[in-house]
């Protein structure tokens, strides 16, 4: 008997989709290939189902409803402790190839992008059939191969080297038994694919308005940026955690290279310069210091998203991050770590001489992105203001020990402070009101940050300034006397590593980011085999003074990380089921 086995497949959306019953959901409905290809409007409909799970990693809700990598990183805490919890295995290190993936949520690391693969290449198959318009057909491969493509990046930046399937569409009768290709192999795949189809999407202002939304060249070429940033990191860039040599050339690159920083330097540029230059950051300081920061999370249409899950007006970020006062669920709270590497309004880091910054009034003077995206107790010096419905209008936070609702509590997850990066400081999660947004998977500030990490790891620091002054510009801190925003001319190119680091941290904060940079920097050694740190406020009899004590109980759980984590391991499953598959180092 022929041996059966199921590869890269999803029980419902694979099996089903190899079958002519019970064709797209089969608990709901009993389509087929024929009457779902036969029919436009449902051939638009399956390539929409593609797009359904694009932002997977990004969903704030992503695991058992409140779990993300967010939580597993030092710039949040987590509000559940329990082991069973996809985002505890994760930074409790306790993790391994059969146990992590029994527990169902954080199957989505493999299952998802597979899935959503195998339907790329099942329609592209069948397209030819449709009775859509040929323009119309080729617009939709474009599109569907650069989500393909997304969703290999997705696997890449997880696993190192997966197998590339190319276009084949498997059958449950099928023996596949396909190696893992090598990373190098992967990446030039890739960019070969973005390249192709970067020439036959339309550019961000070539849809009409009723596909806001779809794929464009820009997308492309700012997939095609982080691709090669990611490649050129020290994880991948050479970095492999393994002496084997055939399987270090499956996880990265067999040595590290200058060249491939330059490559991805390359990349961004062509974002930033020339006809592609499209996109431009947010920018409004007249309305508020770094007002333009703020609200770039609440246009569902701007000049700064690339790529992006066009949402319907929501509370997505209110339920998510706002304190008990205002009817949040507050799963993820900011640590004190994040919360320190917020610069001051001048732009010096807060241990710099001359920053200004006084510990006894921490949050005063400090970059305006500190105040649109952290809520700290409130006090006479330094209000911090959020909507609350029983005022019908904004009204103080108080996060100091013993305060009504918000106030600190040490004695589990809490950090002093709640997040409000996101979130529309006018309405509340039990306010009944939503807003416009959209999550952002990909913006203009990211390939501003690409360029800068990029060009100064090709040896050219001086090139990097421009674009972190713009960054810096919209976000409101001071120019200074010489112009420069904060930023100490000459810096040598470890110092610039440095602050880069930062500004992309407090720039992409809770933006699904950080659990990939500490990672590929290789700095995840450091940053996770700790405490998070927090902030314990207490008030000071009745008067409006306020101590704060610098992590004088450490949170509810120590993060572990190990050399092996750098990179996830394979679902064990899949291990026993494809005698080619190896598993990553140290697993």
């Amino acid at each position: 008997m022929k041996k059966l086995l199921v590869f890269l497949m999803a029980a419902g959306a694979l099996t089903t989709a190899c079958k002519k019953d019970d064709f797209l959901e089969p608990k709901t409905s009993a389509l087929t290939e024929d009457t779902v290809f036969g029919d436009s409007t449902r051939t638009m409909a399956f390539l929409a189902r593609i797009y359904g799970d694009i932002g997977y990693t990004f969903n704030k809700g992503r695991w058992s409803s409140h779990g993300n990598t967010e939580q597993v990183t030092d710039d949040a805490e987590y509000l559940y402790s329990g082991g069973g919890q996809s985002a505890v295995q994760l930074y409790s290190g306790s993790l391994s190839p059969l146990t992590f993936y029994g527990n169902v949520p954080s199957n989505d690391f493999w299952q998802v992008p597979w899935d959503n693969i195998r339907r790329v290449n099942l329609l592209m198959s069948e397209l030819p059939r449709t009775p859509l318009s040929k323009a119309k057909q080729a617009r939709m491969v474009a599109e569907a191969r650069f989500l393909r493509a997304w969703y290999y990046h997705c696997l890449l930046s997880h696993y190192g080297g997966v197998p590339i399937i190319n276009d084949q569409v498997f059958g449950l009768e099928d023996f596949i038994n396909l190696p893992r290709t090598s990373y190098a192999d992967c990446v030039t795949y890739l960019i070969q694919e973005l390249d192709a189809v970067a020439a036959v999407l339309p550019d961000v202002n070539g849809y009409p308005a009723a596909d806001y939304g779809r794929v464009t060249r820009g997308a492309a070429l700012g997939l095609k940026s982080r691709l090669l940033l990611y490649a050129a990191s020290p994880l991948f860039n050479g970095g492999a955690e393994t002496s084997d040599a055939s399987l270090a050339s499956v996880v990265s690159y067999p040595s590290a290279s200058v060249a491939r920083w330059q490559a991805a330097a390359d990349a961004a540029a062509a974002l930033m310069t020339g006809p592609d230059a499209k996109y431009a950051l947010n920018v409004d300081n007249t309305t508020a210091p770094g007002y333009g920061f703020y609200n770039v999370f609440l246009l569902r249409q701007n000049t700064e998203y690339i790529f992006f899950v066009n949402r319907a007006p929501n509370r997505d970020m209110e339920v998510f991050y706002n304190p008990p006062s205002r009817g949040g669920q507050t799963n993820s709270t900011p640590t004190q770590n994040l919360v320190d590497a917020f610069p001051m309004k001048n732009g010096l880091p807060i241990s710099a001489a001359g920053s200004g910054y006084v510990a006894t009034n921490p949050y005063a003077n400090r970059d305006p992105r500190f105040y649109n995206s952290i809520l700290y107790n409130s006090t006479a010096q330094t209000p911090c203001r959020y909507f609350l419905t029983t005022a019908n209008a904004q009204s103080e936070v108080f996060t100091y020990e013993g305060a009504a609702s918000d106030g600190i509590n040490i004695s589990n997850s809490s950090t002093g402070y709640f997040s409000r990066k996101m979130c529309d400081v006018n309405i509340a999660a039990n306010s009944g009101t939503n807003t416009q947004r959209g999550w952002p998977l990909m913006r203009y500030a990211e390939i501003l940050l690409n360029y800068a990490e990029a060009i100064n790891e090709a040896g050219q620091p001086a090139l990097a300034y421009p674009a972190l002054i713009q960054l810096r510009t919209r976000a409101g801190i001071e120019p200074g006397t010489n112009g420069q925003y904060g930023l100490t001319p000459g810096l040598s190119q470890a110092q610039m590593r440095d602050l880069i680091r930062n500004e992309r941290r407090v720039e992409l904060a809770n933006e699904d980011h950080r659990w990939n940079d500490i990672r590929r920097w290789k700095i995840a050694m450091v940053t996770n085999n700790a405490f998070n740190n927090r902030m314990r406020i207490v008030r000071a009899g009745t008067s409006p003074n306020f101590t704060y004590t610098y992590n004088v109980v450490p949170t509810i759980r120590r993060h572990n990380f190990r050399p092996e984590m750098y990179l996830l391991p394979i679902p064990d499953s899949e291990i026993r089921k494809v005698p080619l598959m190896r598993q990553n180092p140290g697993w």
